[in-house]
């Protein structure tokens, strides 16, 4: 399994995204604030990595926390600085909503032990989504067929979490269970996620993988080369509504019209029940210079216009299921995601 993020002590160690498939490079962040800033230049994305980076950013900011007097105030800066680095990114703030639980939980105990409560929960935030990747890709990979060729959007393996992956992670259980299945990679303009990061990926699985530039989907689809699509999620509104990288929409409308299904795979953490459509989901707008540049070289006017938002809003009616850790839920979202989410509650009761 690729590593993505780890905790070593006291400060944490990172492969730097930008720079494969070209270099394997690691970077360490020993505080909050470098975390924070590697979230924001994507050393490391995708929304349930960036949730365990988070976590292990509030780790490394209380362990330089040296005065108990003024602990509540630092734990704060700590929290809001990490929450300003990916607004769509829903497990970002479901991860920074649990380090904030677990801090109050244990606000009375000495400094050193509360460290350690943070700490550990972080680690523990890391452990549990690999597990529910895991889980992910058991639910879904029960939708691939044998010799399906599927296409996938941006990058959802392991590097897009702590390990195995969610859309990739259903197309790599598919794939260990014996099935024959190949893979079309769209690049995922403008940062190419697709061609640099899902290709590598897929070829130290070896699971055969085709690189296509983002508008030919269409294309192959109408030539009947592509039977499934798979993609992960940032934030899902509880209609069933879905912001994924850009681009995805439009995939999305192709599907339908090819009658191809459509599956988004994504942990619990990432459907935000407190919106209620996706018009409500923030889209993060990114550096004009991502699109203007190719490669670290400017290939259009250097102050052209540029429109550059990181994501776009998938509505319901276009998505076939979403598969989650918990199983798989089919249209209406709103009553599906409901179940869901009553079922994750009497699970949750049950273990206690």
């Amino acid at each position: 399994m690729l590593p993505t993020i780890k905790w070593k002590k006291d400060h944490i160690v990172m492969i730097d995204q930008r720079k494969l498939p070209e270099e394997e490079v690691y970077v360490e962040c020993r505080d909050h604030i470098q975390v924070a800033e590697a979230i924001e230049k994507m050393v490391i994305r995708g929304a349930p990595a960036i949730g365990v980076a988070a976590a292990f950013g509030v780790a490394l900011g209380i362990l330089k926390i040296e005065d108990d007097k003024h602990v509540e105030e630092e734990y704060s800066r700590i929290i809001q600085r990490l929450e300003r680095t990916r607004p769509t990114a829903r497990n970002l703030f479901w991860a920074l909503e649990r380090m904030r639980k677990i801090f109050e939980e244990n606000r009375g105990l000495a400094l050193s032990r509360l460290k350690q409560s943070i700490i550990k929960e972080a680690v523990n935030i890391e452990r549990e989504d690999i597990e529910t990747n895991r889980k992910i890709g058991h639910w879904g990979k029960s939708l691939l067929q044998d010799g399906d060729s599927v296409l996938t959007h941006c990058n959802t393996g392991a590097l897009a979490t702590a390990g195995y992956g969610t859309a990739l992670g259903v197309i790599r259980a598919a794939f260990q269970e014996g099935k024959r299945i190949s893979v079309y990679a769209d690049e995922t303009r403008p940062l190419l996620q697709g061609a640099r990061l899902t290709c590598w990926e897929l070829e130290k699985e070896k699971i055969p993988v085709t690189l296509i530039t983002d508008n030919m989907a269409g294309y192959l689809m109408q030539k009947g080369m592509i039977s499934t699509v798979v993609v992960g999620a940032d934030r899902i509104a509880r209609n069933g509504d879905t912001a994924n990288k850009i681009g995805t929409y439009t995939v999305a409308v192709l599907a339908k019209e090819h009658g191809l299904p459509f599956y988004v795979a994504v942990p619990t953490q990432t459907i935000d029940v407190t919106l209620a459509e996706g018009s409500e989901i923030p889209v993060e707008e990114r550096s004009a210079q991502e699109v203007r540049e190719f490669g670290g070289r400017c290939v259009t006017l250097p102050r052209v216009n540029v429109e550059n938002p990181a994501f776009d809003i998938t509505p319901a009616a276009y998505i076939t299921a979403i598969i989650t850790e918990k199983g798989v839920c089919r249209p209406p979202y709103e009553k599906s995601l409901k179940e869901l989410f009553k079922r994750k509650k009497r699970m949750k009761k049950d273990s206690v």
